[in-house]
């Protein structure tokens, strides 16, 4: 049982590993450099310059700790099939999940005891004794093990293996890792829910039902109805207005917004295959070329869309004509000629 369960946790380790390469490809390396570098240097800045009034650095720390307490999940390694091959082997299996449970204590545990560490000088600051640090480090290392123990409680009832929850919980574990690595290339693997989100439809009343705009019909639908590209768009639109609001370096604020808002434009070209399974499709008496000019249209409006928000929030919190210009014009030249360049690729 040991050898099947170690031989899945490698198997998916090294699928990992080989969507890692695309995550840390020489520009992003660059940028998490730069980025590692500019949180290093306010770090150091806002230590050197502690401000007098303590209530935002205390209220920014129990968020941290709060989050660093949730982080985490139990890894199981359970598939659907073991329902009915593992079945009699069930005793097993329940000291497999009990052994993952502590598992995922020691690794979540050590990095959030490791961040907290990085932390550390921001305690000693607010006038904690080292002491005193000590024993709120392993208060926070109790209260993981309960939350690990409060999160991992539906897969054991009664002393037996509740097989719905345990395989809900690691494909749902499964996917956020895939979904991580899929803003960065294709994943395969990933599945997603359909859903009708009818106060979203005024967004399609500016489509025509005519042939000529069949292939935008359908894009827009999927982006607004797939479970991955909307929520996808909202949480890089989030970031990216969040970092004008927070980021007081004008520039670094920029260029993650406008990083952003490439990851953004590379995970939305997905929607080219997104109906290629739909074998129906496939009957339309239509060229390749409507198919590529309707999508070039529906991805065009939204990323102006989204640089609309940004320009107003940038105009709001950063005021800068200079920022704006560099904002539109990147943006542009993201729309305009990277993404052309993107589909005659796709296409081809």
């Amino acid at each position: 049982m040991k050898a099947v369960f170690a031989k899945r946790r490698f198997d998916f380790n090294q699928q990992c590993l080989k969507y890692l390469r695309y995550v840390l490809n020489d520009h992003f390396v660059l940028v998490l450099v730069f980025l590692l570098g500019f949180v290093l240097y306010q770090y150091s800045n806002l230590l050197r310059h502690f401000p007098k009034n303590h209530w935002p650095i205390m209220a920014g720390l129990v968020l941290v700790s709060l989050v660093l307490l949730w982080l985490g999940r139990v890894a199981t390694y359970l598939e659907p099939a073991d329902r009915v091959f593992l079945l009699p082997q069930e005793d097993d299996l329940i000291a497999q999940i009990k052994g993952a449970r502590w598992w995922s204590f020691l690794v979540w545990g050590g990095l959030q005891t490791l961040f907290l560490l990085a932390l550390a000088p921001l305690f000693l600051a607010l006038g904690f004794s080292k002491l005193g640090f000590l024993v709120f480090l392993l208060f926070m290392l109790l209260v993981k093990g309960g939350l690990v123990l409060f999160k991992s409680r539906k897969l054991l009832i009664a002393g037996n293996l509740n097989w719905e929850e345990a395989l809900a919980q690691e494909q749902g574990r499964k996917q956020a890792i895939l979904k991580f690595y899929s803003l960065f290339t294709n994943v395969k693997g990933i599945s997603s829910q359909t859903k009708r989100r009818g106060y979203l439809d005024f967004l399609l009343a500016g489509l025509t039902k005519k042939q000529s705009q069949l292939w935008s019909n359908l894009y827009l639908r999927a982006y607004l109805r797939s479970g991955d590209y909307l929520a996808l768009s909202l949480r890089l639109l989030f970031l990216s207005l969040l970092s004008f609001i927070l980021v007081k370096a004008s520039l670094v604020a920029l260029a993650l917004a406008l990083l952003f808002d490439y990851l953004l434009l590379f995970q939305l070209l997905s929607l080219a295959k997104h109906y290629d399974y739909q074998y129906l499709t496939h009957l339309f008496p239509l060229g390749a070329g409507l198919k590529k000019a309707n999508l070039k249209q529906v991805l065009r409006g939204i990323l102006y869309g989204l640089v609309l928000l940004q320009a107003i929030v940038l105009l709001i919190f950063a005021f800068s004509w200079q920022n704006l210009a560099l904002l539109v014009g990147v943006a542009l030249l993201l729309v305009e000629l990277y993404l052309p360049y993107k589909l005659k690729k796709l296409f081809a």
